[in-house]
């Protein structure tokens, strides 16, 4: 069985639909207003005012907003509108009845709540979360609306003392507008998308608004008769709004915000202070005018603008106060409220929390492969993911590009592992949409940790329990044990050093360079723990690379630009991996340092001269020799004379003048070889 075929409506039917009903309404214009052309002139009306009738039933066929509810209440909204006219303007244009109120008027008069109604969903649709500061501003210049249509419009109704039925629907039209005009303000100031055709249904609103206003001012002064140039006011709404049921995107217009924007626009705060200037302006016209029967109600109106003023001011700062501790790509809190409650964790609970640090697996390739909006998507999709495996109360943060961190609460140190598992099998347990296309394995590895006396050393044990499941093989789980041995852990660092030798090299690497470090600075005259400090460096400098995949590290052929970038991220994962020992934040401070150069142009921090650490400076010589003068999988040897040169070449620029000066001096007196042959045993 064949699917019924949809009406195919192209982008630009909409605008051949403005350019006929234009030109209709040119025609309307042109036909005389006697002899007889009345009824023509109503067929014409009626045709352009029915128009967006079908123009939606047909769009709405073709397009297919979800839900159709909103725009199928507008439709019929409209129909109601478009018989009024033909009512109105066949009593007015071909029997020359003005009665008033008339048949037409009930017509129009009913097709307000409809309308509404129909609004009301759409705003509803594209707003689907509390939206006070919209509401606020909407409320604001209703108020504004609604005390000027009282003086201008209402009131003179009032004192006319004309007939009650006459009164009632001469009341009726300003209060509908009001109600029109106030909803037609909050979906104009709601979030979401507003594409071509939030534009045409903006302009139908405002239309209707501002004929129906001059219509009742002109009713006042018994001056209004069709043929105007209201009724090209009203014709170009309904024309905006067929247009708009037509766009291709009329579906669009009810899609729900993606998220609220907290920032207010310069241009709405010069709109809203006019707006609350309105009610003290016209207070001063009325005392100009001697006019003292209003000053009760522009009173009143002054008193709610001043509330509603305070209000929204009041939901800035608390939504600027939301925003500070709240990340906006994931809705999760920021790592400086995750530290700042963990400080108060400590200070009050009687229990250690526990915190667990979550990083994801080979993030950065899924950026480069899919880019960066696809990478956003992860985060978005992981972040959700470990809000479902955490528990209510608990305080989950994202602490860095990649990295999330769980603050948990009055936990036994017996649950922590399964807590962590729970964390590691939610992301885990089904594959992350990254395109259209693709779906694509993400992995998370967790590091815990339960005990300590202060934050730092919570999260340093923490973040040695990450890097140890990293180490391991990723995704997997790894809980910190506080009582760790410090050399234990040393010599973890060091066993690893020597594992990324060996993949690079069949030559040593770490020591060498941590020896020649201190015997350069021993030559420079420094002190005994400096000198200390850069062998130790020097012998772990690379430990970073252990994260970097092996495909990268041992590749034969040149790198390319993603793979440099992996590649440069070494020094910061030394830097953590070493820095999770207590007592080697200076170490890690130098490893971080080591691919610096003098000129500026090193990394990660493009640090210069003197702002990089001697023994940083001191491992960088070290290190390039002995990289130059060893067989790597992507360069041949160097011989020593080469090497030196290299250095002299790179002497005030990559390299610190006076330690490429020391190091070539103990060169030419022998002692660089002499330790390679000893780092060897």
């Amino acid at each position: 069985m064949t699917a019924p075929s949809r009406p195919a409506v192209g982008d630009r039917t909409w605008l051949f639909y403005v350019m006929f009903g234009s030109a209709l309404t040119l025609v309307y214009y042109a036909l005389p207003t006697g002899g007889g052309w009345g009824p023509a002139r109503v067929v014409v009306y009626f045709a352009i005012s029915a128009s967006a009738v079908p123009a939606i039933v047909l769009g709405m066929r073709a397009h297919r907003p979800v839900p159709p509810w909103p725009w199928l209440f507008i439709g019929i909204s409209q129909l109601i509108f478009a018989l009024a006219d033909a009512s109105f303007y066949t009593a007015h244009l071909v029997f020359g009845i003005t009665t008033f109120p008339f048949v037409a008027d009930v017509l129009y008069i009913c097709h307000y709540p409809v309308v509404v109604t129909g609004l009301a969903l759409l705003i509803g649709r594209r707003s689907p979360r509390r939206d006070l500061p919209n509401l606020l501003d909407a409320a604001l210049l209703a108020v504004v609306a609604a005390m000027l249509s009282w003086l201008y419009l209402i009131e003179p109704y009032v004192q006319a003392g004309a007939p009650q039925r006459v009164s009632v629907a001469s009341l009726a039209y300003p209060v509908l507008d009001l109600v029109l005009f106030a909803v037609a303000l909050r979906l104009i100031l709601s979030s979401g998308r507003r594409p071509t055709a939030f534009f045409l249904l903006a302009f139908n609103l405002a239309a209707f608004v501002t004929a129906d206003t001059f219509y009742v001012v002109q009713q006042i002064g018994g001056v209004y008769g069709p043929g105007t140039f209201l009724d090209a006011v009203w014709l170009s709404g309904n024309i905006a709004l067929g247009a708009a049921g037509l766009h291709p995107t009329m579906a669009a217009l009810g899609e729900p915000a993606p998220h609220r924007d907290m920032h207010l626009a310069s241009s709405r705060v010069v709109a809203l202070a006019a707006a609350a200037l309105v009610a003290p302006g016209v207070l001063l016209v009325q005392h100009f005018r001697g006019a003292s029967h209003d000053v009760p109600v522009i009173a009143a109106a002054c008193a709610v603008l001043f509330l509603l003023t305070i209000t929204r001011l009041a939901v800035m700062v608390s939504q600027q106060r939301r925003l500070a501790v709240t990340d906006v790509l994931t809705g999760l809190r920021t790592r400086r409220y995750f530290e700042a409650s963990l400080c108060r964790a400590l200070a009050r609970c009687t229990r250690p929390p526990a915190v667990f640090v979550i990083d994801i697996d080979r993030f950065k390739a899924i950026n480069d492969r899919y880019g960066h909006p696809a990478g956003d998507g992860v985060l978005v999709e992981v972040a959700t993911r470990l809000r479902g495996a955490a528990r209510d109360g608990d305080v989950l943060a994202r602490y860095g590009g990649e990295e999330f961190a769980l603050l948990a609460f009055d936990v036994e140190p017996e649950a922590v592992p399964a807590i962590a598992e729970r964390l590691r099998a939610a992301v885990a347990g089904a594959p992350v949409r990254v395109s259209d296309e693709d779906r694509l394995p993400v992995t998370v590895s967790v590091g815990a940790a339960c005990a300590g006396r202060t934050t730092e050393e919570l999260i340093a044990e923490a973040d040695r329990a990450l890097y140890a499941a990293k180490a391991q093989g990723r995704d997997r789980v790894t809980v910190g044990d506080p009582g760790t041995d410090h050399a234990a852990a040393l010599a973890y660092l060091r066993s690893t050093a020597d594992q990324v030798d060996g993949l690079l090299s069949t030559c040593p690497h770490g020591r060498p360079v941590g020896r020649w470090a201190r015997l350069v600075c021993e030559r420079l005259g420094c002190d005994r723990t400096t000198a200390a400090n850069a062998e130790l460096a020097g012998r772990l400098h690379d430990i970073g690379k252990i994260l970097i995949p092996p495909e990268v590290l041992a590749k034969p052929s040149a790198l390319t630009e993603a793979e440099w970038g992996l590649l440069r991220q070494h020094p910061d994962h030394g830097f953590r991996l070493i820095n999770a020992v207590p007592g080697l934040d200076e170490i890690a401070a130098i490893v971080r340092q080591h691919h610096e150069r003098v000129d500026g142009a090193g990394y990660p921090r493009g640090l210069a001269g003197n702002a990089i650490r001697l023994e940083a400076r001191v491992i960088s010589v070290c290190d390039a020799w002995a990289t130059m003068v060893s067989d790597r999988p992507y360069a041949t040897p160097r011989t020593p004379e080469d090497a030196a040169e290299q250095l002299r070449l790179g002497r005030g620029s990559q390299f610190d003048a006076d330690v490429v000066d020391a190091f070539l001096a103990l060169h030419a007196e022998g002692q660089i070889e002499a330790l390679w042959e000893r780092a060897a045993l």
